[in-house]
């Protein structure tokens, strides 16, 4: 969903800040009383119509990148979300597992999220040495 653009429709080749077509070619500079040393002697000082300066044009606020972000983010977790109900739909089996000084009878779904957890856990753990260690080193 976009926003509509709040300027005002105009024809091509016309100027937003004086209301009228713009000319075909450039107006010259104004002629001033003025030289490069200052005034002309004997003539007051002239000084030059305001001039209007055009806002500086920004562009619609239009946040595409954000709502492409939260759609693709809701696609992704969507996705994921599928394939981890159809990994515990087609998992149920019970499986015997062996640790150290026991066997364990347990779902094999369960089994795998413990193991996936505890890899999980490990490389966490050795990220936050290694970062802790390269901050150290870098002093």
């Amino acid at each position: 969903m976009s926003t509509p653009d709040p300027r005002p429709a105009r024809a091509p080749g016309s100027d937003p800040t004086l209301g009228f077509p713009a000319p075909d070619r450039p107006s010259p500079p104004p002629v001033s009383a003025t030289g490069p040393d200052g005034p002309a002697q004997g003539s007051p000082p002239r000084s030059s119509p305001p001039r209007s300066t055009p806002p500086p044009s920004t562009p619609p606020s239009r946040h595409t990148g954000r709502t492409i972000g939260r759609t693709l983010a809701l696609a992704l977790l969507l996705f994921v979300t599928v394939v981890l109900v159809l990994f515990v739909v087609f998992n149920t089996q019970t499986v015997d597992v062996s640790l150290v000084f026991t066997d364990v009878r347990a779902p094999l779904v369960v089994a795998l999220l413990i193991a996936a957890a505890l890899g999980a856990a490990i490389a966490g753990l050795l990220n936050a040495l290694l970062t802790v260690r390269g901050r150290r080193r870098n002093r």
